[in-house]
């Protein structure tokens, strides 16, 4: 979070102002194709009718609205001083989906261990350019900031590292440049926003997943022949969008009993509400858990519709799986993917294993009872998919 900007006695007067302030420190008023507009405008809006935000939310969600157009601009700035950068399409990436919660990070941060990837590290999805060599990567000042703003995100909510700890220099999820195009669902999450989510819900995310597209080409120009690995949960309720950009794309969907999953993200996008807005907190997080049930199992519906028609193209893996037997569950992986797996490789990723790095600042503890929902009726909406793929999990 950037805390460094004051914000606008009202929010929906502001976007000349947070225009101005990014074609300031960027150096370039260039924000590229305005189909962003509309959700920003409709973003500013909702953020003075919506959220009871205390001074300190308002500081901190003005800063991530101007952070993220200045990554948009930042990209934009850099692919026009990188022509040719989109010369190469992307070829056969492989990419980590589900549900959220349901061990995406683990396998993602897993996989990334094998140096044949390529992947989208948390500092350049804040500032897209070509991926400088990685022993330079502390020498540049987005990368700098990148770590620093992450400090102060859990300086101001320490439990965030047990749930979820990011680190800069690590791979992270693609949602992170698709929300620059301000058609996501991170806009939702971060406070209260039904206004934003009723018009995110009815908008197209297309024009996001070639912004998307162009950054990830952006990033990856130093070596166009690298293979990509990617990660995204929203990715499941947009699989058309996902195999449009990427039509040999080998997609990895896992699965977890959703009355585990859906309360674990909710008791995440929870933890800041203290610090986000004045009270609420028991009616805001029992809402939330409704809309995230809805949410996604809507979004496996609509998966399961896509798969259909792409034979070949999704594997399955079950969390308790992946938990139980990681690295079978690897050879699984890269059976599918076409690719064996090196001595040295499978040396590192046993001592990622065995280090537990997910668990470093502690466990992540929740308890679905506390937003006044039970397991059923968490499990109900996603009708058949508990059972297709034997998610409840078995305790001796």
């Amino acid at each position: 979070m950037d805390l460094s900007y004051d914000p606008p006695a009202a929010f929906r007067y502001a976007s000349d102002q947070v225009h101005e302030i990014v074609a300031r420190e960027v150096g370039s008023d260039d924000f590229g194709p305005d189909d962003y507009l509309p959700g920003l405008k409709v973003l500013l809006h909702s953020m003075d009718y919506d959220p009871r935000f205390s001074e300190f939310g308002r500081r901190i969600a003005w800063g991530q609205v101007v952070g993220v157009l200045r990554g948009r601009a930042e990209a934009i700035k850099s692919m026009k001083a990188h022509p040719g950068f989109d010369a190469r399409p992307i070829v056969g990436p492989v990419v980590i989906t589900g549900v959220p919660r349901t061990g995406t990070t683990a396998l993602h941060r897993l996989m990334a261990v094998d140096p044949r990837f390529q992947g989208l590290q948390t500092w350049l999805l804040d500032s897209p350019m070509p991926r400088p060599p990685q022993e330079t990567w502390a020498s540049y000042p987005e990368f700098q900031k990148s770590v620093a703003l992450l400090e102060a995100r859990y300086a101001a909510a320490p439990q965030k590292r047990a749930a979820h700890n990011v680190i800069a220099e690590e791979v992270h999820e693609c949602c992170m440049v698709l929300r620059q195009s301000f058609v996501s669902n991170l806009w939702s999450c971060g406070w209260s926003a039904p206004t934003y989510d009723a018009w995110w819900q009815a908008t197209s995310e297309e024009p996001a997943y070639r912004h998307y597209y162009k950054c990830v080409q952006l990033i990856g120009s130093n070596e166009p022949n690298k293979r990509w690995l990617l990660k995204n949960p929203g990715h499941i309720e947009h699989l058309d969008l996902l195999f449009a950009i990427y039509p040999d794309a080998k997609v990895i969907q896992t699965h977890r009993d959703p009355a585990k999953a859906v309360p674990s993200l909710v008791s995440l996008l929870m933890q800041m509400h203290p610090e986000m807005e004045e009270g609420r907190a028991d009616q805001r997080g029992a809402i939330m858990l409704e809309r995230e049930v809805a949410k996604w199992s809507n979004a496996v519906r609509k998966a399961d519709a896509v798969r259909a028609h792409s034979p070949g193209q999704v594997l399955d893996i079950v969390h308790g799986d992946f938990h139980r037997e990681p690295m079978a569950v690897l050879e699984r992986i890269y059976a599918f993917i076409g690719w064996e797996i090196p001595d040295a490789t499978r040396a590192a990723m046993a001592q990622r294993i065995a280090e537990k790095p997910e668990l470093a600042y502690g466990v992540h503890r929740y308890d679905i009872r506390d937003y006044g929902m039970t397991e059923a009726e968490a499990r109900a909406p996603f009708g058949d998919y508990v059972n297709r793929f034997d998610l409840l999990e078995k305790r001796a």
